[in-house]
């Protein structure tokens, strides 16, 4: 069972419109569940963001024997140390991931709001962290789901599936995973163990 976990408020009916393209992509029924609060002790005053290893221990906090996989979903910027902000974040082979939403949207950058493509960037960024999760690492094929966006651009380019060679390496019984939160993967500063993502001002 892969769970959604709106983290603070964050709109119903992007939410639901997940649960079918993540359940066909990895196999597995998903479903969205009561949303958690934004940890308080998250928030970094001087930056004005959140900080993205304490929005994975709060989700590795949550008792939920069913859960193969929490997903958390958080209408906050959020960020990692080192980098200026980050998409996402999660660690291979650990139950918890997350992603942002704010930078995906155009409304971010100044520019008129497009919610189909919002809908997409949000898919692909929600598979992308799963797909951590499984142990898939950076993909060389610009037009597979697990490629390294470096940009939003390099993110609209790609497509919301797994490669043929990301899809052989994913696990069609995965093991447990352990209830630990991960570290951040963001930018190529990250240390490759690391699986957030984000970037410099985009992605």
């Amino acid at each position: 069972m892969i769970l959604l976990v709106p983290v603070g408020p964050v709109q119903a009916d992007l939410l639901s419109g997940l649960t079918q393209p993540l359940a066909a992509t990895f196999g597995l029924p998903c479903r969205v569940v009561a949303p958690i609060p934004i940890p308080p002790a998250a928030y970094d005053h001087r930056r004005g963001q959140y900080l993205g290893r304490a929005i994975l221990s709060a989700l590795a906090r949550l008792d939920i024997p069913d859960a193969e996989r929490v997903l958390g979903i958080i209408d906050a910027d959020c960020y990692t140390p080192g980098l200026n902000f980050i998409f996402g974040q999660a660690s291979s082979h650990v139950r918890d991931c997350f992603i942002a939403l704010p930078r995906l949207r155009q409304s971010f950058y100044g520019l008129p709001e497009d919610k189909p493509l919002f809908r997409q960037r949000v898919l692909k960024e929600a598979v992308h962290e799963l797909g951590h999760t499984y142990g898939l690492g950076h993909c060389p094929d610009p037009g597979c789901v697990m490629h390294f966006s470096n940009s939003l651009h390099d993110t609209d380019v790609k497509g919301a599936e797994l490669c043929s060679r990301c899809r052989a390496r994913l696990p069609l019984t995965p093991p447990p995973a352990p209830p630990r939160s991960g570290e951040g993967r963001g930018g190529e500063r990250s240390p490759p163990s690391l699986a957030g993502k984000g970037g410099w001002g985009v992605r």
